[in-house]
Order: C-alpha cells, then sequence, then structure tokens
C-alpha cells in the first residue's frame, strides 16, 4: 500500500540526494534569460550588462537573490514544507486579498504591491503555496479523488480561490495557469470524461466565435459545426456501453433521417429555420434517451442527455460572454490570435512585430546585439512577454530551439521526479510544478508567434521580473528538496 505522509531521517547533509542535473538546467535557463534581457534591454549609452539602472542589471540582482534563496529552501527540513502547507496557503491567499485594496493601479491591474524602488506580485507566490496545499490534501489518510463528491469540491476550492482573488486583481493570464492544476488532478484519479469535456468547451466557443459570417440553413456554420459536433458526441457517448448499442444506433438514424430531410428540403429551394430544427433534433434525442433510461434502468445514457444539453447551452452562451463579460481589448485580441482580424497597428500590433522579428532572425539569427527589431523598440514588453522574439531574432532558429529543448528537458525531468516519489505529496507537488511549467511554456511561446491569445504570461526564468523568478525557484527548490528526501523515506 502506497504510504501517504512524509517520514524523513536525519541526513548527514541536506544537500545530500539533489538532483543535479534539474540544477544545471535552472542555472542554464536563469544565466541566458539574463543575457537575452540584456540583449532585449540593450542601451548603446549604457551599455554594461550590470548596470543597475538598466533592466539587465536589477534581473542580476534578483537572479543573485534567486540563487540564495534556492540554497535556503534545500537547507529546510523537507517535513517542514508538508506539516506548514495549509498555513503558507493561506496566508497567501490572505496576501492575495490584501493586495486588491492596497495595490496600485497598474495599466488597470491592481496586482503589485510597490516597497519603496521594488514592487511584487504576490500572485507568482500563490502558485507554490496551492500546489503544497493541493499536495496536502491528496496526502491525506486514506483520501481518494473519488472517493467522494466532497473531495472534489475541496481539491477545487483550492485552486479555484486564487483564480478568483487574481482575476479580482484584473490579471486574467496569472489566473489562467491554475487551471493546468487540472492536469495533476487528472493524474490523480479525475475521469478523462472531464479533459475531454474541457477540449470539447474550448472547440465549441473558437468554433462559435471565428465561424460567424457565413450561414447554413439560416444559422452561422459555426453554430451549425457545433450542433453536429454535439449529435456525434452524443451518439459516440451512447456507442461505447455495449447495453446502450441499440440506443445509439437509433439516435444515429434519427439525426440522420432528420438531415436528409434539411438537405433535400434546401435543395428544393424551401428555407428550413436551422434555429429551431437543429435544437428540436437535439431535444427530441434527448427525450427519447430520457424514456430509454427508464425502460432499461440504465442511469450511463443520462451522461449522453447531460453532455448534449450543456454543450448546447455553453454555445449559447459563449456569444453573451464574448460580447458582454469580455472588455473591448480582450475581444480583440482573441478575434485577432483566431485570424477573425488583422488590426496589425493596435491589437495585433505586439503579435506581428514579434513575428517579423522572429521570422528576421532566420536559422542562425542575426548575431548577439544585433537585432533590429529589438534594438529600435519595434517590438512591445520585448524584455518581459516578449523576449522570445529576441532569442529569435538574434540566435535563429538554432537559439530558439535550442531555448525549447531546454524547457523540455526540465520539464520531462520533473515528471521523472514526480513518478519516483515514494509518498503522494511528493508526487503531487511535482505533477503541480510540471503543469506550471507546460501552461507558462506553450501559452507564452504561442502568444509570441502568434497561436495564443496576448493574455500576459511570462517566459519562466527569461521574462524580466524578481517576482516571477522567484516564483518559479520557489517551486522547483521546494521539489528538490522533498525529491532529496525520498531516500531516507520508510
Amino acid at each position: 500500500m502506497e504510504s501517504r505522509s512524509i517520514n524523513y531521517r536525519n541526513q548527514e547533509s541536506p544537500l545530500k540526494g539533489i538532483d543535479w542535473p534539474t540544477v544545471i538546467i535552472y542555472m542554464l535557463l536563469v544565466v541566458a534569460g539574463a543575457i537575452s534581457i540584456y540583449a532585449a534591454s540593450y542601451d548603446f549609452d549604457n551599455a554594461s550588462i550590470f548596470d543597475y539602472s538598466e533592466f539587465s542589471g536589477k534581473q542580476l540582482r534578483w537572479i543573485g537573490l534567486s540563487f540564495v534563496l534556492g540554497l535556503g529552501l534545500l537547507l529546510i527540513d523537507a517535513r517542514m514544507y508538508e506539516t506548514y502547507a495549509y498555513p503558507i496557503y493561506v496566508a497567501v491567499m490572505i496576501l492575495l486579498l490584501i493586495t486588491i485594496f492596497i495595490a496600485p493601479n497598474i495599466k488597470g491591474s491592481h496586482s503589485w504591491i510597490v516597497i519603496g524602488s521594488m514592487s511584487i506580485q504576490p500572485a507568482e507566490f500563490a502558485k507554490f503555496a496551492t500546489a503544497l496545499a493541493l499536495a496536502k490534501l491528496f496526502s491525506g489518510y486514506n483520501f481518494s479523488l473519488n472517493a467522494s463528491t466532497g473531495n472534489y469540491m475541496k481539491a477545487l476550492a483550492i485552486i479555484f480561490l486564487p483564480v478568483g482573488l487574481i482575476l479580482a486583481q484584473n490579471e486574467t493570464g496569472s489566473a489562467l495557469v491554475y487551471l493546468g492544476l487540472f492536469f495533476v488532478l487528472y493524474r490523480e484519479g479525475m475521469s478523462g470524461l472531464v479533459l475531454l469535456s474541457a477540449i470539447l468547451a474550448i472547440a465549441i466557443f473558437v468554433i462559435s466565435v471565428k465561424f460567424t459570417e457565413t450561414m447554413i440553413v439560416g444559422i452561422p456554420s459555426g453554430q451549425f459545426t457545433v450542433y453536429i459536433i454535439v449529435m456525434v458526441t452524443m451518439v459516440t457517448m451512447l456507442a461505447l456501453y455495449s447495453k446502450t448499442a441499440d440506443v445509439a444506433r437509433n439516435v444515429a438514424l434519427g439525426f440522420t433521417g432528420c438531415g436528409l430531410i434539411v438537405t433535400v428540403l434546401e435543395l428544393c429551394g424551401i428555407d428550413v429555420p436551422g434555429q429551431y430544427v437543429f435544437p428540436g433534433m437535439i431535444g427530441a434525442a434527448c427525450l427519447y434517451c430520457l424514456f430509454e433510461t427508464m425502460r432499461l434502468r440504465v442511469m450511463k445514457i443520462t451522461a449522453a442527455i447531460g453532455a448534449a444539453i450543456i454543450a448546447v447551452a455553453f454555445m449559447f452562451s459563449v456569444n453573451y460572454v464574448f460580447t458582454s463579460v469580455l472588455k473591448p481589448h480582450q475581444q480583440m485580441r482573441i478575434k485577432v490570435a483566431l485570424g477573425i482580424e488583422d488590426d496589425i497597428l493596435k491589437a495585433g500590433y505586439n503579435v506581428n512585430q514579434s513575428k517579423i522579428a522572429i521570422g528576421s532572425g532566420g536559422f542562425a539569427g542575426k548575431g548577439f546585439l544585433k537585432g533590429t527589431q529589438t534594438k529600435l523598440k519595434y517590438v512591445p514588453e520585448q524584455h518581459t512577454d516578449f523576449i522570445f522574439c529576441t532569442i529569435g531574432e538574434e540566435e535563429g532558429f538554432i537559439g530558439t530551439s535550442l531555448t525549447m529543448m531546454l524547457f523540455v528537458i526540465l520539464i520531462l525531468r520533473v515528471i521523472v521526479i514526480a513518478e519516483r516519489q515514494p509518498t503522494t505529496f511528493g508526487r503531487v507537488f511535482a505533477y503541480c510544478v510540471a503543469s506550471y511549467f507546460i501552461v507558462h511554456f506553450c501559452i507564452n511561446i504561442g502568444m509570441v508567434i502568434g497561436l495564443c491569445p496576448v493574455i500576459g504570461i511570462p517566459l519562466p526564468f527569461f521574462s524580466y521580473g524578481g517576482s516571477s523568478l522567484w516564483g518559479f525557484t520557489f517551486l522547483l527548490f521546494i521539489l528538490l528538496r522533498i525529491d532529496a528526501s525520498r531516500r531516507s523515506h520508510h
């Protein structure tokens, strides 16, 4: 039976058993990040990388402090992280709450606490606090995610509390990072249907927003496509269970028959009110399935009914959320990312300039400090969220490939560390760390090359900022300390 808690013996040295390959990768990324920040913010008049009035000099100071912080985290007894996981979480949540009221308005966000000449973003520290709390929850005696709905609610509460507080600070990008923790829930037993539902929700949102110009059967092509997806999903869910195979066949025949009738009517020049026909088809299928549920007493049929109803309701809510909840600049960023609008002079300007910079680097790059796009400041925020375009312009395909390779190696290394943990606490915390890195890495590079909307997510260890660097240092070195103590667990 798997051990659920941590019990560590005294070791000769607190640094014994440290995973040095991970430390080396961390050092390489941090040094490469400092050099990239120097290149992105290079000033011809103040050319020294050690100039503390420049971003590069300030980042070096943060890097020095992060090395001290990392060493300190390694010297702490690993048992302390589990023992004080909940108090740390509560303290950081209180700090997030206070930040909403005391933080100044910086570009529309109230997420930075100003202390003298230094600014700190508590949202970055909430990541390791949430990971600790989630790991502590899962390491509880006889805790199982699927044992009860209450366990799901506890896990979701730990994840969504910081999300809500960060959204209240108007930091959408930082809040979205926590959704990566659903990968942790999946690893710990959450049904794959939940992840599938999330993927379908994203697909429905994108299709509903993007395809609105062309009309099919009197409705936007996006809605038409979603209806087809809902029908296929409903039939598939019914067909996967042997006892409902006949129900699946009947539903499929019903959808096919109605579809043929609609097609014939359209070919004959008769207008079909799709806004009523398609919801009616799905509604009739749901009523039939409900009848079969009562007749066969097979409750799994209700899953297909629920999925269809939720999917259609979600589709109708997309338009409301997109037009009434999201702010105009957020709408425009999504439209630009989806290729609906170009707007290269406003919302799409950053991404367009970033693409030009990366593309101009070619295979080998223009050379260190020789990037024209970055040196002439054509790319806004190039030392923070858009730092990757500096690498692309000056180091080319080779430099960007090496950078991405280092991140992939780091993520894989963290996953290896996760799988060798003898405790649930260590494994869950490690997967939280991996999830954070995956989300930051994929979304940041995705938005720099135009695959994702610009939502302000930094590239770990590369983007300028002490809070971000310290936040990832907390995550990685707490993990290294927990991992170092695995051999003395019994």
